[in-house]
């Protein structure tokens, strides 16, 4: 089945996404949600029913993101025994390799992690988002690290909020992400259904 043509921007879905986010207040530091990965209200709940996912729970390293919503993520993964590579946003195309759950802030990456040029073993990533859809369709906040997806060849996943998640993206995906942690479950994408034209919230 082909995708429908875009009716929208990225850009212009992205401030869709956000200003719904803000009359909601579903979303914590930083604030206002634009120009960030919103930090949504259930991102615990939804990283924990990732990291319980079947196709998550087995792996040993993760790539994950350095955004404030995926904090939670990284610290119950770290306690967990997963080893993580974060990029570091202070010299471009490193990462900081992570053994301590005490290194889960950014700010205390420095101080807890491993300078490291490649993601050695790193199974998988998880990539936050903007907003999502049933297809596996991913939209960033169009900046960035991983702004277009890592392209490195491993299964990408997203953690997104209801008012995040779409039957289909009204715009180009930056990339696709297999499975969307929500605080309600995880989302496979390759069992999702024909998406329908509007979103699920």
């Amino acid at each position: 089945m082909t995708s429908p043509p875009p009716t929208t921007t990225a850009g212009a879905h992205r401030t869709a996404v956000w200003d719904a986010l803000e009359r909601a207040r579903l979303c914590a530091y930083p604030l206002p949600p634009h120009g960030h990965h919103p930090n949504f209200t259930g991102a615990r709940e939804a990283a924990k029913h990732l990291l319980k996912h079947p196709q998550v729970a087995p792996l040993h390293t993760l790539i994950v993101g350095p955004d404030r919503v995926l904090m939670p993520l990284r610290k119950l993964a770290l306690q967990s025994g997963i080893t993580l590579y974060v990029p570091n946003l202070k010299k471009d195309g490193w990462y900081w390799k992570l053994a301590d759950a005490a290194g889960a802030n950014l700010s205390k990456m420095a101080a807890h992690g491993e300078p490291k040029l490649k993601p050695e073993g790193a199974q998988a990533a998880v990539l936050a988002c903007v907003a999502a859809d049933r297809t596996g369709g991913r939209v960033g906040k169009g900046f960035g690290w991983g702004a277009r997806g890592l392209h490195l060849d491993l299964p990408e996943f997203t953690l997104a909020h209801g008012l995040m998640l779409w039957g289909q993206l009204p715009c180009p995906a930056d990339s696709h992400a297999a499975l969307i942690g929500t605080p309600g479950g995880v989302f496979d994408t390759a069992q999702s259904s024909a998406p329908g034209p509007h979103g699920l919230h």
